[in-house]
């Protein structure tokens, strides 16, 4: 256990920021569930849009990189490209 207030701090700001990016975490995961288990091209349209956003998001606030967050947007597009596929 931490003795100096400094530490004390810095563990109670951690603790959130914990908190915090998980929070944002599992949300990113709910959306790609959402948009892999969509019924029909428009819903996956939809729901990409919602994922989007939500990885944006996170990239600007550090939860996740920018390019982890641009790479995981090209893997869920191609995933509803293969969705319209199937339709047509």
């Amino acid at each position: 256990m931490a003795h100096h207030k400094s530490a004390l701090k810095r563990m109670r700001q951690s603790e959130k920021k914990r908190i915090y990016n998980r929070q944002k975490r599992k949300g990113m995961k709910l959306s790609f569930r959402a948009v892999n288990e969509a019924q029909s091209f428009e819903q996956a349209q939809q729901e990409l849009v919602k994922a989007f956003s939500i990885l944006d998001k996170a990239a600007a606030k550090g939860v996740i990189h920018k390019n982890t967050a641009a790479h995981k947007k090209s893997s869920l597009y191609k995933t509803i490209l293969k969705l319209k596929t199937a339709v047509a």
